[in-house]
């Protein structure tokens, strides 16, 4: 039953966690997940089929295939089934932690080798989601808020290259781009704090339908990429074969220990921002659901799926958190996985719009970081924590060169800002004695 409409204060959801709202609003509400998320989702796979020198037919079957498996893993972790699943508000979607052995393995043994390292490689979180629990007695509120404050932060770079028009774009930090840009985001802004009901719900997506249409008469649209898609298309399991050769999934291990930790910090995010207490049964059931939609995805012919946390940030922006529009967000990509051309649509929104309203979803995470964290006493300790493990953790989003001299394998533990700065800040956790020990700072989310 859709929740009954009530005065809201300003931290107040609009839709909690097992909340239904209308057919009509989760649909609204789903596309607005899609459009946030969909330049993350498509961004690996055509990185990688450049890189690998792939054909139209072959990238176009992979893009395909990519925004299929999405859309399963998103309603397998948000609805649950059986023990797979989180049974809370996550769009999923393939990441760029696994963009370098994926171009490694598909560089030496095509792309039969990387569908086996992905399902191989899936073990590895199967395996570690029966381990959450003790891991989560390492993770007080100290470094939950850190770390939520870091994945907010360490996004913050790539939605400024979005509202420039794009890392590589010929036009990048044009007035025009940047005119769109702000644009987008002051009528986000505007919406979300003026707007009544779903309409302050809705505002970024409003805010990118409306950035959209205006970029149409400047000429920043093509839509010959629609053309040029088909309307239906069907994936096949396995079309491009299977190769389980452990010598490759070895590539693949360091890439999923990281998203473990990555995916442990997102969904205590999404609790926190959701008002619900994360347990290690949440959690541990999130990171299976990580690695059975990896298996899957692999199945399919594309790469492992993970947290996305580009969506979180929409949970205290439009102060939605009912799992049923994530649920509806993982129907629409599935249907999106069969309709090539309305993929093409969403796929060719100029990045000003999604810099825009990223700006925003961006800064919020980092701020429901920064909320919890003035929550702990600001003792010597803690302020010393919090500062290393910020500062490593963006001075490697910043300056990813800093660990190219390091052996791959360590390079690639560190090579995100968001699991360099969770690690800094577990280690401190533990070798910094506390100042006080009547003081509640470790308290678990266990």
């Amino acid at each position: 039953m859709e929740k009954t409409k009530k005065k809201l204060n300003n931290d107040d959801l609009m839709y909690n966690i097992d909340d239904t709202p209308s057919t009509m609003v989760q649909i609204l509400l789903g596309f607005q997940n899609i459009f946030a998320a969909f330049g993350g989702i498509i961004a690996v796979p055509l990185v990688v089929s450049n890189a690998l020198g792939l054909d139209g037919k072959a990238s176009t079957t992979i893009l395909g295939a990519t925004i299929l498996a999405s859309g399963i893993a998103t309603i397998m972790q948000s609805r649950r089934i059986g023990p797979v699943g989180a049974k809370v508000p996550c769009v999923m979607g393939t990441d760029f932690t696994f963009v370098a052995p994926i171009i490694a393995v598909g560089s030496a043994a095509g792309l039969p080798a990387v569908v086996g390292a992905t399902i191989l490689g899936s073990l590895v979180e199967v395996i570690l989601s029966f381990f959450i629990k003790p891991l989560l007695k390492f993770f007080p509120k100290i470094v939950t808020g850190t770390v939520v404050c870091l994945i907010g932060l360490t996004l913050v770079p790539v939605s400024i290259d979005w509202a420039a028009g794009g890392n590589g774009s010929k036009d990048y930090g044009s007035i025009k781009n940047i005119a769109i840009a702000m644009f987008v985001l002051i009528i986000t802004l505007l919406i979300n704090r003026y707007g009544k009901g779903i309409v302050s719900s809705a505002s970024v997506l409003i805010g990118m339908v409306i950035g959209y249409v205006v970029c149409i008469p400047f000429g920043m649209v093509d839509f010959s990429l629609v053309k040029e898609a088909s309307w239906f298309e069907f994936p096949k399991l396995f079309e491009f074969g299977v190769d389980f050769n452990l010598k490759y999934v070895m590539a693949f291990v360091p890439a999923y220990i990281v998203t473990v930790i990555e995916t442990v910090g997102c969904l205590a995010t999404i609790c926190e921002v959701s008002k619900i207490k994360a347990d290690d049964k949440i959690i541990g059931r999130g990171v299976l659901s990580d690695g059975v939609g990896s298996a899957l995805a692999g199945a399919l012919g594309t790469f492992p799926n993970t947290t996305f946390s580009q969506n979180v940030g929409l949970i205290p922006l439009t102060r939605n958190a009912s799992r049923k529009v994530a649920i509806m967000a993982g129907i629409l990509l599935v249907a999106l996985g069969f309709l090539p051309k309305f993929a093409a649509l969403i796929n060719i929104m100029p990045s000003p719009v999604l810099g825009g309203v990223g700006i925003v979803m961006f800064g919020t995470i980092a701020a429901a970081g920064i909320r919890t964290l003035s929550t702990i006493e600001m003792n010597n300790r803690n302020i010393l924590i919090i500062a290393a493990s910020i500062g490593l953790g963006l001075g490697v989003t910043f300056r990813p060169e800093f660990i190219s001299q390091l052996p791959e394998g360590i390079r690639l533990i560190f090579s995100s800002g968001i699991s360099t700065g969770t690690i800094v800040a577990l280690i401190l956790n533990k070798i910094l004695k506390e100042e006080n020990k009547e003081e509640n700072d470790n308290e678990v989310i266990a």
